[in-house]
């Protein structure tokens, strides 16, 4: 019995983590900035500022769902975030169809 509810718990909490990925996704705004940054490297926020037609305070919500979601790395240099896609993530996630269309470099 115990073994079971262990079980179930794990399954629980795994249920979460991609209920928590999803809802990330859900969002075209946050679709958007998967695209942008798919574009790049590594995108310094100060160029999201310029480049996404949003106030700052809500580019940093979207930001941090993303990042919470796992969906994008965070490397802070100085006092600059960098943002990157977590690609391994990406493509498990996600259809080739949309995986292609994020990460596009063109």
């Amino acid at each position: 019995m115990a073994q079971q509810l262990r079980q179930t718990t794990a399954d629980a909490e795994l249920y979460e983590a991609y209920a928590q990925k999803f809802k990330a996704l859900a969002d075209p705004k946050r679709l958007e900035l998967l695209k942008f940054i798919g574009k790049k490297k590594s995108v310094c926020v100060c160029e999201l500022v310029d480049e996404i037609a949003m106030p700052q305070s809500k580019l940093s919500y979207h930001l941090k769902i993303l990042l919470n979601a796992g969906l994008l790395t965070k490397e802070t240099k100085g006092t600059w975030s960098y943002y990157a896609l977590e690609s391994a993530e990406m493509g498990r996630l996600l259809p080739e169809e949309l995986t292609h269309l994020i990460s596009s470099r063109s």
